[in-house]
């Protein structure tokens, strides 16, 4: 199974789940996914937060992080924490070197984390679900990557992106920015790693920013916000031939094209022919059924579509702050393909469905139908994202067995 067959799953981070680990809870998700006929589990990144819980400015792009595991006390032998340090040479030492914390014990909870894991996915694969992960595409500013690897990051400039409709003043992530032309220099073999690292814990992998890797967005440091940065010129297909070269041609990736695309950009991820991503949310704007490829009408086989990410609104609550006209648009197109369900977030999931995108993705609070306050994360605000958690129970077998059925009407039931 790939992410180019006609299959669907539910987005959902383990922090998200009745008390954020890999316990119990994740594997009754599993068997619920299992149950409504759901062939992938996407999560966001595993690696340690940031002390505003976002897992996009985490403490390692390497590091499992301990807060998600289920059983933190877990005896450990020094025979696995060898086998450990000797399989993931390339990042072990610098973690235990540079993080808080005991170095043993640092070890110690990356051997729990592999271990509690590969566990969870062994289980999900003998259920027919694979786990999608997902790799930011930067690092958080002193993270141990940054303090580790100095010479591969820009001090002088910071990640961000520019001005648009959404945003007046651009969006100022912070993150440091590469030298790239250090990481060319060195094989790009801090990135080859990075992304062994990744395909080794996921079925499949979404590549965050995708853009950033044809041409991205710096602003000098000390900037009061994204307005004085522009565009610089990143890796193109030369980081992309290092992955084949080091790690194989077929690579389980998934482009996040979201943003300011250009033609530059799609001619990357064709050439590559990786999917790209669409949301439907954004098909239904002004002109939307003429142009936007997020539009149902434009859709096409190779992309994975989502109701909507973790950056944005949920169904329910993007279609109450909807004005009337993109209402209107909602239900014509719902119209057009019979879809004719009473609750407008499940119309939503059936249009995800009616897809004619190989993968379709609904968020959890999609499929639950909570409106803004289930919403995981608001682009461009510092606190009180990345909090939500699913509600004990809430997945019935009931809820189950609706969308079996709706995923088995869209051709979607694996075999």
């Amino acid at each position: 199974m790939n992410v180019t067959q006609r299959r669907s799953g539910v987005l959902l981070h383990i922090t998200s789940l009745p008390g954020g680990r890999l316990g119990r809870e994740a594997y009754r998700f599993v068997d619920w996914l299992a149950a409504a006929g759901q062939s992938w589990w996407q999560v966001l990144p595993v690696s340690p937060p940031d002390r505003y819980r976002s897992p996009y400015k985490a403490a390692s792009a390497f590091a499992g992080w301990r807060g998600l595991l289920s059983a933190p006390r877990a005896p450990v032998s020094a025979a696995e924490a060898l086998d450990f340090r000797e399989r993931e040479a390339y990042w072990i030492d610098d973690w235990s070197r540079l993080a808080a914390g005991s170095r043993s014990e640092l070890v110690a909870d990356q051997v729990r984390f592999d271990r509690e894991w590969a566990a969870l996915r062994a289980y999900a694969a003998e259920r027919g679900v694979q786990v999608m992960g997902d790799i930011a595409i930067y690092v958080a500013p002193n993270s141990v990557d940054h303090r580790a690897h100095p010479s591969l990051f820009n001090d002088e400039l910071l990640a961000g992106a520019p001005p648009d409709a959404f945003s007046e003043l651009g969006q100022f992530w912070g993150n440091p920015v590469y030298e790239w032309r250090a990481l060319r220099d060195q094989g790009y073999g801090w990135w080859v790693e990075r992304l062994r690292r990744n395909v080794a814990l996921f079925d499949a992998v979404r590549l965050d920013h995708f853009r950033g890797f044809v041409s991205y967005w710096a602003v000098p440091v000390g900037a009061p916000d994204a307005r004085s940065g522009r565009w610089r010129r990143g890796p193109g297909i030369a980081l992309f031939d290092a992955f084949r070269s080091a790690l194989g041609a077929d690579l389980p990736l998934v482009a996040e094209d979201l943003g300011v695309i250009t033609p530059a950009v799609e001619a990357l991820r064709d050439v590559l022919e990786l999917p790209g991503m669409l949301v439907l949310q954004f098909g239904f704007g002004p002109g939307a059924d003429r142009f936007s490829p997020h539009a149902l009408v434009n859709h096409q086989a190779r992309r994975v579509v989502y109701t909507g990410t973790h950056d944005h609104d949920t169904a329910a609550g993007w279609y109450a702050s909807a004005p009337p006209a993109i209402r209107r648009r909602f239900e014509r197109v719902c119209a057009s393909v019979g879809v004719a369900d009473v609750e407008p977030w499940w119309r939503m999931v059936r249009l995800c469905l009616a897809s004619r995108a190989a993968l379709a993705i609904f968020q959890a609070q999609d499929v639950l139908g909570l409106g803004s306050e289930a919403r995981m994360n608001y682009p461009g605000r510092q606190g009180g994202n990345w909090r939500w958690q699913l509600p004990a129970g809430a997945l019935t077998p009931k809820l189950a067995a609706r969308l079996r059925d709706a995923t088995e009407q869209a051709g979607r039931l694996a075999d």
